[in-house]
C-alpha cells in the first residue's frame, strides 16, 4: 500500500509502543457524532495506555474500501511514519481489513517505520 503497511491476531504491534507516546486516531466513520465518539473511544483507550492522541484523526468514509484505497488510512501512516506519532490507534483489525496479506503488509510498513498499530480491547468497543 503506498503510504501504509506481523501478526494476524486482535492486538498488532508493527514496533514498540513507548510509554507517553503520541498516537494518531483512525475511524471508519462519516463526520459528525459516530466520528466523534469513535475518536472518543479511542482517546480513553490511549489514556489508560499513558499514550497522547494527537490533535489530527484520520478516517475514511461508507463500505470500507480496499485497504489501498483509503485516503484517511494511508494519511494516518504518513503522518505517523513522518515523525507526528508515534503508533495509530483504530477500534478493531477489521476496520482496517480481514484480508491478511494485506494486514501483514501494512504492519510491515509501520514497522519498518517504527510505528505501533493498536486497538482498544474488545469489551471497549460498542
Amino acid at each position: 500500500m503506498k503510504g501504509c503497511g506481523a501478526s494476524t491476531g486482535r492486538r498488532s504491534w508493527a514496533a514498540s509502543r513507548p510509554p507517553g507516546g503520541r498516537c494518531a486516531a483512525y475511524v471508519l466513520a462519516g463526520p459528525g457524532r459516530e466520528r466523534q465518539a469513535d475518536v472518543e473511544l479511542l482517546a480513553r483507550h490511549a489514556e489508560r495506555m499513558g499514550w497522547e492522541v494527537a490533535g489530527s484523526s484520520f478516517a475514511d468514509v461508507g463500505q470500507p474500501p480496499p485497504l489501498a484505497e483509503r485516503a484517511g488510512f494511508a494519511a494516518a501512516c504518513r503522518y505517523a511514519a513522518q515523525g507526528y506519532a508515534h503508533g495509530i490507534l483504530a477500534l478493531a483489525r477489521p476496520a482496517l481489513t480481514t484480508d491478511n496479506d494485506a494486514y501483514a503488509h501494512v504492519l510491515e510498513y509501520l514497522h519498518t517505520r517504527g510505528v505501533f498499530l493498536d486497538y482498544p480491547p474488545p469489551a471497549a468497543t460498542p
